[in-house]
């Protein structure tokens, strides 16, 4: 079910492609060294046309979806949302982790790693659609984000007045991956009374198990309280401009402000801000920070 690859035996597709022919490969599946089928998992089509491009290092890989490229934001949220004509790879791994539907992370990450030019292309229309690389694009061009990644499969717990001690955060995280649940953002706010309130958020199917561990180690921890929320969305900004741009943070923040959205928590990389709102207030926010960072068609300083 989740499969990993090891090698890509192209020895009889290299021939039947000397020969003229075009060849079909059943995607999504491999074998295992007993000769039994495996299959990749969640993206395996995708991951098995980016890796057979690596093997045969073919000088692209065109990726045909239901979409006609990548865009700024989701066009259902944003009807002004542009296509991008080029992307990198480690602004595609940031949107694709952060909520973006248009290729599993997976594949993007084979890529990047063997460098195969990816290109997502519309399966019933004709176009340009978006190339994933590694160029990034000159300077002058560059625009400071090149898009808005939402996911509304969130969910947030806290433990209230955990004793500030060192090594409190393993023992709460500990026993919450010993369970196999992912953990997103994090955030460790201390207090006067040398207690801490520890949150973090997991999706939101495993909200309701991550709870059950934070109630059966409360006591044991010494914490106050335990209270959960699964009514809440992330936002996020991505793009390679952020690295020589200051103020990028400021102005998402500003612009939240300005239509009344709280933010909950912070998380930040070298080329993402990711904030946690209210569930309510997520196409509002994604409206308002596409239109703050002059994303749409046609917006000054929106050419690629």
């Amino acid at each position: 079910m989740k499969a990993r690859i090891e090698a890509i035996d192209d020895a009889a597709i290299r021939a039947d492609l000397a020969a003229g022919s075009v060849v079909i490969v059943a995607g999504f599946q491999g074998m295992d060294g007993a000769g039994n089928i495996t299959t990749l998992g969640r993206g395996g089509s995708d991951t098995t046309a980016v890796a057979l491009a690596a093997a045969l290092k073919a000088n692209e890989c065109q990726i045909y979806t239901d979409v006609d490229g990548v865009y700024t934001t989701d066009p259902r949220v944003v009807s002004t949302a542009r296509r991008l004509p080029k992307i990198t790879f480690e602004e595609m791994l940031e949107m694709a982790s952060l909520g973006s539907k248009v290729l599993q992370i997976r594949s993007v990450e084979f890529a990047g790693k063997y460098n195969v030019p990816l290109r997502v292309l519309s399966s019933f229309e004709d176009g340009p659609g978006t190339l994933i690389t590694t160029e990034e694009l000159d300077t002058m061009e560059q625009p400071i984000i090149s898009g808005i990644a939402f996911s509304r499969d969130e969910a947030k717990l806290t433990l209230l007045g955990v004793p500030d001690v060192p090594g409190v955060a393993a023992r709460i995280l500990a026993p919450v991956g010993a369970k196999n649940i992912e953990i997103d953002m994090i955030v460790q706010n201390v207090g006067l009374d040398q207690t801490t309130d520890f949150t973090f958020t997991v999706h939101r199917h495993d909200a309701k198990a991550a709870r059950a561990v934070l109630d059966t180690i409360r006591d044991e921890l010494g914490a106050r309280d335990v209270i959960s929320d699964d009514k809440i969305c992330k936002v996020s900004v991505v793009g390679v401009g952020m690295r020589s741009h200051a103020g990028v943070a400021s102005q998402m923040f500003q612009a939240l402000a300005d239509e009344g959205i709280n933010i909950q928590m912070i998380s930040t990389s070298e080329i993402k801000i990711s904030v946690v709102v209210d569930e309510k207030y997520l196409e509002l926010a994604v409206r308002a920070l596409h239109s703050a960072f002059a994303l749409a068609e046609g917006d000054v300083g929106a050419d690629v």
